[in-house]
C-alpha cells in the first residue's frame, strides 16, 4: 500500500516531522519504489521525478533523505548487505561452527540469494551499465567492504567458536568475497541457471582450499 502524506482515511492531521517509526516506513516505501524504477527502466532511465510520482510523496520527502539518484541507489546497496548479512547466516545453525562450516553455509546463502530475485536484477544492471555510469562501480565496491567487514566480524566468530586462532581475519575475508565474486561474475556472464549441486560442489572446493591456505582443515567445535 502507498504511503501518502497529509490526510489519512478522513483524518486531519497536523504538518511536522514524522516520528522515527513514520520515517523509517517512508524511507522503507521510498527504498521499494526506487528499487522497482530501477530495475523496470535501468539506472539512466530511471529518475527522481518518476520516483516520486510512484512513491505519491513530495519532493521534499525524497530529497531530504536522499539527495541524488547516487545516493538513493547507495541506500537500497546497504539494504541488499543487511539481506547477506552474515550474523543471520550464524544464527540460524543453532549450533557451534567451524570455520569451514560457516564458509560454506555463508558461501551458499550469499550465492543462491544473489541468484534469484531483485539482487540478481541489480547485479545485472550494475554489469550492464556501469561503463556509462561510474557510480555503479563505486556503489558495488561500497557494498563489497560492507560485506566484508560482516564476513570478517562472522569468520571472528567461527573461529572462537571452534577454539581456532584467526590471525588475520580481514584478509581471510577479503580473499573469501573476491572468490564468490569471480565465480558469481561467470555465472552472471554465462547467464544460464546454475543448479545448486553446481553451486554446492564449487563451494565445498573452494571453501576447502581457502581455509587449508590459513592452516589446516577447521576442527569441529566442542
Amino acid at each position: 500500500m502507498a504511503i501518502t502524506e497529509g490526510k489519512a482515511k478522513g483524518e486531519r492531521r497536523a504538518r511536522g516531522r514524522p516520528n522515527a517509526e513514520e520515517g523509517a516506513q517512508i524511507e522503507t516505501h521510498l527504498l521499494t519504489v526506487a528499487l522497482g524504477e530501477f530495475i523496470a527502466k535501468g539506472y539512466g532511465g530511471a529518475s527522481m521525478a518518476q520516483i516520486v510520482r510512484s512513491a505519491r510523496v513530495s519532493k521534499t520527502t525524497l530529497y531530504s533523505r536522499f539527495g541524488s539518484k547516487e545516493a538513493l541507489f547507495r541506500a537500497i546497496m546497504r539494504q541488499q548487505v543487511e539481506k547477506l548479512a552474515a550474523a543471520t547466516a550464524l544464527t540460524s545453525a543453532g549450533d557451534p561452527m567451524t570455520l569451514e562450516e560457516g564458509l560454506r553455509r555463508y558461501a551458499n546463502r550469499t550465492l543462491k540469494t544473489s541468484l534469484e530475485g531483485d539482487l540478481l536484477a541489480v547485479n545485472r544492471l550494475i554489469n550492464s551499465e556501469a561503463h556509462r555510469f561510474p557510480e555503479l562501480g563505486l556503489a558495488a565496491v561500497e557494498r563489497s567492504d560492507l560485506g566484508m567487514a560482516q564476513v570478517a566480524s562472522f569468520i571472528g566468530q567461527c573461529c572462537e567458536s571452534s577454539n581456532r586462532s584467526c590471525p588475520d581475519p580481514q584478509a581471510l575475508a577479503e580473499a573469501f568475497i573476491l572468490m564468490l565474486r569471480g565465480w558469481y561474475i561467470n555465472a552472471l556472464l554465462a547467464d544460464r541457471d546454475v543448479t545448486p549441486a553446481e553451486r554446492k560442489r564449487w563451494v565445498d572446493r573452494m571453501v576447502k582450499a581457502l581455509v587449508a591456505g590459513c592452516g589446516g582443515t577447521a576442527t569441529k567445535a566442542l
